[in-house]
């Protein structure tokens, strides 16, 4: 007798899958999508896109153009946001951010591990077509956060990361937009990143000289932001 296949998961939870799979359609921060786009980026029919998009512009997190029937996050999106950004303390961030911005004369950004990407979540920009969000491997806040990985993360096994442990910092150049990244890790008392504190700069103010003059800068900040945005039982304990 055969054996039984092995059962899926319960409708209720693909369904709120599903939502969520719509949800992260805007990562990108591209065009707004209309019901067909969202079935195309995730091979759903259109009329099942757009019942699932119906019950999240319900409950407030989407809205929807009435002219042109393409959707946005909606408020609750916002609100929850807003919410987890004072829960992680990072609104005690970004004066630390803004400060190091105007002594450096680059932009300055905090970013965190959210599975296989670094996400950007307090400072820097947000432009057209470019999400907050990127591969770890990708950028400089990104192998940062893989070189000092968290509780469940396992270290890469390649020598790149060890070589960013050795530095203290990453370095990445994008040459589409002319600019080179900076990244050095915000540490707790067990040697996790929590955060990657990044730097943003046209490639000569974060090369030779100038970035051995900016670097103290940086980790000084990074050490600031454990004190601002951890437990006192979790930071580090400071140096003689």
């Amino acid at each position: 007798m055969p054996a039984p296949a092995p059962a899926g998961p319960p409708a209720g939870a693909q369904a709120v899958r599903r939502a969520l799979d719509v949800l992260h359609c805007f990562h990108d921060n591209g065009p707004d999508p209309t019901a067909s786009d969202l079935a195309r980026r995730l091979g759903l029919s259109t009329s099942t896109a757009h019942r699932l998009a119906r019950t999240l512009l319900a409950a407030g997190f989407l809205e929807q153009d009435a002219r042109t029937a393409r959707y946005r996050l909606g408020p609750a999106v916002t609100e929850l946001g807003r919410l987890s950004y004072h829960q992680r303390g990072l609104h005690l961030a970004a004066p630390e951010l803004r400060d190091l911005s105007e002594r450096t004369g680059t932009t300055a950004a905090l970013a965190l591990r959210s599975g296989a990407h670094a996400v950007i979540v307090a400072g820097g920009t947000v432009t057209p077509k470019a999400g907050l969000r990127r591969p770890l491997r990708s950028t400089a806040p990104g192998r940062v956060l893989l070189a000092w990985p968290g509780d469940g993360e396992p270290a890469p096994p390649d020598g790149e990361s060890a070589l960013v442990r050795e530095r203290g910092h990453a370095l990445d150049d994008d040459p589409c937009r002319g600019v080179r990244t900076l990244a050095v890790p915000v540490l707790d008392r067990s040697d996790r990143a929590r955060f990657a504190l990044a730097l943003w700069a046209a490639p000569p103010a974060l090369s030779g000289t100038r970035l051995d003059r900016l670097l103290p800068q940086v980790r000084a900040c990074a050490r600031a932001l454990e004190v601002l945005l951890l437990p006192p039982g979790e930071r580090r304990v400071p140096e003689a």
